[in-house]
């Protein structure tokens, strides 16, 4: 099959032609859609409880990305963040502490999100791969389940930071380890906008679109791919000791199962009609089962989906001995 990778970002021809923004969630399960004006003037802020000084907002995260996405990136086409939340923290105000729920008008309700994913894409710079083009994506994650908010202003704050690719036509993240830091722990919003900036600007996009690229050199045969599905969902119930010296795979067993039937429904990543599945598709039947993940696993799991399909490579390419394939 012929290549088109490129190895450096490029704009397309006009800049002025209309961006059209992903509408389909970069992640479905257990979460509903948010805007950002919505959230900076509706969605109230925790606070610590020994000093009543507040968290860092979800919105003061996003905004802070957002000015560095500008800035790294300055003559780039950056558009609206897409965010989705999870877990609602519902309250009310105290004038309407004795009112039945059913009766509570919205100016009386408070609200706020335990855990916040968003993506930032920037559409001007892209990757092609086996046909499908691929945005530059920064996001982030904000699970304030992580934090001790019986302590005091200081204390550590938890975030997780990602700048990958996103495949437009299945809205799948592509992300690697050199463009994710895994929890994050700060204790002011400069600290945080200054590991954001560091990860951005030295993020390598041509390495991580040349290795997605080599994905399309490897494929399976159809027994390959159903000893691939079966040792999966084995995987799950081994013993520790031994899932510790096997390569890690973090899909669950119903994401293994959307795996499985997506290899012969999935219209753009499906095997074909002998059978076969290169490892471009494998990779994104992982990310397409991928969101159906809670937010605060999400993003680790689109890394392991990366890092396992590329020990599937490896073995392919070295005809060494892989657990799962053999």
């Amino acid at each position: 099959m012929e290549q088109k990778v490129h190895s450096s970002p490029h704009r397309p021809p006009s800049l002025e032609e209309e961006v059209e923004h992903l509408d389909d969630p970069f992640i479905e399960a257990n979460t509903e859609e948010v805007d950002l004006l919505d959230m900076s003037e509706n969605h109230i802020i925790p606070v610590f409880v020994k000093d009543n000084e507040p968290l860092i907002s979800h919105s003061e995260f996003i905004n802070r990305t957002i000015g560095i996405a500008h800035h790294v990136f300055e003559g780039e086409t950056v558009v609206e963040p897409q965010i989705r939340v999870s877990h609602p923290v519902k309250g009310r105000i105290p004038d309407a502490k004795g009112k039945p729920a059913d009766q509570l008008e919205e100016h009386e309700k408070t609200l706020y999100y335990e855990r916040m994913a968003f993506v930032i894409e920037i559409p001007s710079i892209t990757q092609e791969i086996n046909g499908d083009t691929l945005s530059l994506t920064i996001g982030g994650v904000k699970p304030y389940n992580l934090d001790n908010l019986n302590n005091r202003k200081g204390s550590p704050e938890h975030f997780k930071i990602f700048i990958g690719f996103v495949n437009r036509v299945c809205t799948n993240l592509c992300v690697w380890t050199d463009g994710f830091s895994e929890t994050i722990q700060v204790d002011n919003p400069r600290d945080l906008e200054g590991k954001i900036y560091d990860m951005v600007e030295s993020f390598s996009y041509s390495n991580l679109t040349n290795q997605l690229g080599k994905f399309q050199n490897y494929d399976l045969t159809e027994d390959q791919f159903a000893q691939l599905v079966g040792r999966s969902r084995l995987y799950q119930y081994l013993p520790s000791q031994q899932k510790k010296q096997l390569p890690e795979l973090q899909l669950n067993d119903s994401q293994i199962s959307t795996v499985a039937k997506e290899y012969y429904r999935n219209d753009n990543f499906g095997a074909t009609s002998n059978g076969r599945i290169n490892l471009w598709d494998l990779y994104n039947l992982f990310t397409e089962a991928n969101k159906s993940s809670y937010i605060d696993t999400f993003v680790d799991r689109s890394v392991n989906a990366y890092q396992f399909t590329s020990q599937i490579a490896d073995a392919l390419e070295d005809q060494t001995e892989f657990w799962f394939l053999n």
